[in-house]
């Protein structure tokens, strides 16, 4: 358990390592609760540093032995790690500790994920299975000094070699195998890396192979190691890494750099996925995939996943980070890559819509909130902490901002200057921004308020039109966010075009680049006053704030060019509807419902396109609005206003549903594709409309003839959502309970289509259920977390969902205590609701602060969230 009050971390404070390395030879003799680790690490004194402390890292190790140069050391253990004395020039440090693989059930370091764990009660401590179990490792951030002593942190950087002894059939680590025998192998990794990249896996695994032909001409053999009986599940992902490694060829001119990269599956996983150099290591979720277990969703974010830890291999491997407090410089610069990625395979403007309304509803809501930080921290605690929404989903929207910047010729060349400038360091945002002001001559000073300053930019916009002259005036204002009160104006990009009376486009996008604190921009020549589209294919990531009529929406969500803009206009058509409905009592309104009903039968429009327009703002983008507005947002409420439109748009649109559904059903044999996809989307989303009118008959029809997850889980939801579900939820059940991710899937959907008094019970009840287990972070997620993402039943005025997630997230802290400070951020909204709320949350956080031995991930985050 780590100290749950120590010292705050400060950007500022940073200094090089004391000692470098040069080179690491690790033997790992497995066992479940007592594998020993013997480490032999080439260190020399660090020219650039002021200290001459040898200090490493090191958690919940026993020290059996260690030497420097041969001859043995008592050094000064603490529970933070080892310090000794060091000559000042090169030498060898040894040292051999004892770890417990099976006791770790934090999934950091090196811990065992058993292949069936039975069901939990809330204490979570039943025995863990080592019978079949595979050894694991997570290092990113801080996990490797759970493994051994070592300078953990990402600017050491040294080539390692390992040794893997034991009796499991598969023994894998880092890079290129070397040698292998009965019962051990080795393994060298030639490219050195910073100790968050190391990776072990050994169990009992099967492989799904191919090869990659490099455009040099290396061979490159690719695996996919997965538990026995899994093999099924490996070929589209299989494919994805191959598409990746061609696209990154082909866009980034980036290639891959060993003979093998290897894949591994795995049940019990903190993250999505892990980019260790050579050995990505993934939940397996994130990995597995048929079309009678994954849905469309499912296939495109294995696809994204996949790419993105490959893309890993040069922005975050070969380059990576000197300190974590620049942990946007990997992880934006690679979901920007990744989103191009699914841009080129599937639909741009789909995939654009989609990661705004992510953006919207994960950072825009931490930016407003005690959560919020810039893109690159100045300080922390716990930097599992900072694996966050603002610097990865915004750190992608700066590098997209930066893009618009210089212009897509200049930004290719900046890249390949950061590689060549680059490779083999641990770098830091200056070092980025240097690479594009070398590369464009552009000063990026103002640019850099991106990432140092948090907030969301509020862009109020008003205009004026006179002799054929056009307008636009725009004033910027971020609001004061914990820490920061002040904040300079920002360098905005904004894509803006002109629409004449007729729809037709008078002004093609232009990008107008504001730096001011308030700036006009004109547009001349125009015979009558245009219809502003503004921020196309939301050039930044702003509020946009713009007194606008209900016919102007309707006009640009008819005429708009601009797929992000006309989408944009339905959402702000709908929005403003539904905030008269909650505020006022108004009726569900009419230009809405005409419009959208407009928009869904146009067949000259992307199904996948009219699939997103027919969603609904979601009840968080509601209670944020009515907020901003001044207005306490009652959750129930929201709830009521969103089913009362579902319910009038199924009135109106009842003959158009039932069109929609039967042309665009899917009868060729399944596949994850764009157009499939986007079929299916439009067919469900016309579904859900039916089942308003028909009580669930249909719903019932597809889920009996479904012969894909995407088709089945459709019907499921909505049958649930008929109140019609019972029958089919238990069928589900029998039909899935032997598949560990589906079960994932059944266990959410229940939650998720639960009525609001009836969402916290249902979530008690399965937690009951002898498939639950508080130790897996995917079952766990797929329950709690489902209660966190139903506004209108978590925020029941009755606290019931409250204090069900309170008292999870306690029972899971000292075992996960990562898992557990991420999920407390369902809490990080409080005080915009009203009095009696905001004093039932406060309860419920103030009785997990004051819980014994809490650890500082979840004392952190609740303290943040608490006092914010």
């Amino acid at each position: 358990m780590k100290d749950a009050s120590p010292q705050t971390i400060y950007l500022a404070d940073y200094t090089p390592p004391a000692f470098l390395v040069e080179k690491v030879h690790l033997t790992f003799r497995l066992s479940p609760e007592k594998t020993r680790v013997l480490s032999k690490i080439e260190f020399r004194p660090n020219p650039a540093s002021s200290s001459h402390t040898f200090f490493l890292h090191g958690e919940n190790l026993r020290l059996i032995g260690a030497k420097i140069d041969g001859a043995a050391i008592t050094p000064e253990v603490t529970p933070e790690g080892l310090t000794a004395d060091a000559p000042d020039a090169p030498f060898t440090f040894e040292a051999e500790v004892e770890i417990n693989p099976a006791g770790n059930t934090a999934l950091e370091g090196l811990y065992m994920s058993p292949q069936n764990v039975g069901a939990s009660t809330a204490s979570g401590r039943e025995s863990l299975p080592t019978e079949n179990a595979m050894y694991c490792t997570q290092c990113e951030a801080e996990g490797f000094r759970k493994i051994t002593y070592y300078p953990d942190r990402p600017d050491v950087m040294g080539v390692f070699t390992v040794r893997i002894e034991g009796d499991t059939p598969v023994m894998l680590s880092n890079g290129n195998p070397v040698a292998q025998g009965n019962g051990w192998a080795e393994w060298h990794d030639p490219w050195p890396k910073p100790a968050y990249l190391f990776a072990l896996v050994a169990g009992d695994l099967v492989a799904h192979s191919d090869r990659f032909t490099t455009r040099s001409g290396r061979e490159v053999d690719l695996n996919i190691w997965v538990r026995p009986g899994d093999e099924g599940k490996c070929a589209f992902g299989m494919e994805a890494l191959k598409k990746s490694m061609t696209w990154d060829e082909e866009v980034y001119g980036r290639e891959y750099d060993l003979d093998l990269f290897n894949i591994v599956a795995v049940d019990d996983f903190n993250m999505g996925a892990m980019e260790n150099k050579g050995l990505n290591i993934f939940n397996s979720s994130c990995v597995l995939a048929s079309p009678e277990t994954s849905t469309d969703a499912n296939f495109e974010r294995i696809e994204a996943i996949i790419a993105h830890e490959y893309f890993h291999n040069w922005t975050g491997n070969r380059i990576t980070c000197r300190d974590w407090f620049q942990l946007c410089l990997k992880e934006g610069l690679t979901v920007y890559r990744d989103s191009e990625f699914t841009a080129d395979m599937r639909s741009a403007p789909v995939k654009r819509i989609g990661d705004v309304i992510a953006l919207r509803a994960r950072q825009f809501r931490e930016d407003n909130g005690p959560l919020a930080h810039p893109v690159r921290p100045e300080s922390f605690v716990e930097i599992n902490n900072f694996y966050t929404a603002t610097v990865y989903e915004k750190g992608a929207e700066l590098i997209g901002m930066l893009k618009r910047l210089v212009g897509d010729e200049a930004y290719a060349r900046a890249l390949d200057l950061y590689f060549e400038r680059h490779d083999g360091q641990a770098c830091t945002i200056e070092d980025w921004l240097q690479v594009f002001e070398d590369a464009t001559g552009r000063d990026l000073a103002q640019f850099k308020r991106w990432y140092t300053q948090a907030g969301t930019p509020r862009l109020r916009v008003s205009e004026d039109y006179e002799g054929g002259t056009y307008t636009l005036h725009f004033e910027q204002h971020t609001p004061p966010t914990p820490g920061q009160e002040v904040k300079d104006p920002r360098v905005i990009p904004i894509a803006v075009g002109l629409l004449g009376p007729n729809g037709d486009e008078v002004k093609e996008t232009q990008l107008l680049e504001m730096t001011e604190a308030r700036q006009s921009f004109t547009f001349d020549g125009l015979a009558a006053k245009p219809v502003p589209s503004i921020l196309r294919d939301f050039s930044a990531p702003v509020i946009l704030d713009r007194e606008t009529s209900n016919e102007e929406r309707a006009f640009l969500l008819a005429h708009d060019t601009d797929p992000f803009n006309k989408w944009e206009a339905g959402r702000a058509l709908a929005r403003n509807g539904l905030l008269a409905m909650i505020r006022e009592g108004a009726a569900p309104d009419a230009a809405y419902l005409d419009a959208v009903h407009t928009m869904a039968r146009d067949e000259t429009l992307d199904p996948a396109f009219r699939a997103l327009a027919l969603g609904l703002p979601s009840e968080d983008d509601l209670a944020q609005s009515l907020h901003d507005a001044g207005h306490t947002p009652d959750p129930q409420a929201i709830w009521d206003a969103l089913e009362t439109l579902r319910d009038a748009r199924a009135v109106t649109m009842e003959a158009t549903a039932s069109a929609l559904y039967d042309r665009h059903q899917v009868t060729a044999p399944y596949r994850p594709d764009p157009e499939q996809t986007g079929a299916r989307a439009l067919a469900n989303a016309a579904l859900a409309i039916l089942t308003r009118r028909d009580g669930g008959a249909q719903a019932q029809a597809q889920y009996d003839a479904a012969d894909n997850m995407t088709q089945q889980l459709a019907g499921l939801s909505c049958l649930l959502q008929a109140g019609e579900g019972a029958a089919a939820v238990q069928a589900f059940y029998e039909q899935w309970q032997h598949d560990r991710l589906v079960i994932d899937k059944w266990f959410s959907l229940q939650i998720l289509q639960a009525a609001p008094e009836d969402t916290a019970d249902t979530t008690a009840r399965l937690t009951e259920h002898r498939d639950f287990t508080i130790r897996n972070p995917n079952r766990f997620r797929a329950t709690l977390g489902a209660l966190a993402m139903s506004p209108a039943g978590f925020h029941h005025a009755s606290g019931k969902g409250y204090r069900t997630l309170a008292d999870w997230l306690i029972a899971l802290d000292p075992l996960n205590p990562q898992t557990t400070a991420r999920m407390c951020s369902a809490f990080e909204t409080w005080r915009r609701y009203d009095a009696d709320r905001r004093a039932l949350i406060a309860e419920q956080l103030d009785r997990i602060l004051a819980t014994p031995n809490l650890s500082r991930d979840t004392t952190e985050m609740v303290s943040r969230i608490r006092g914010g």
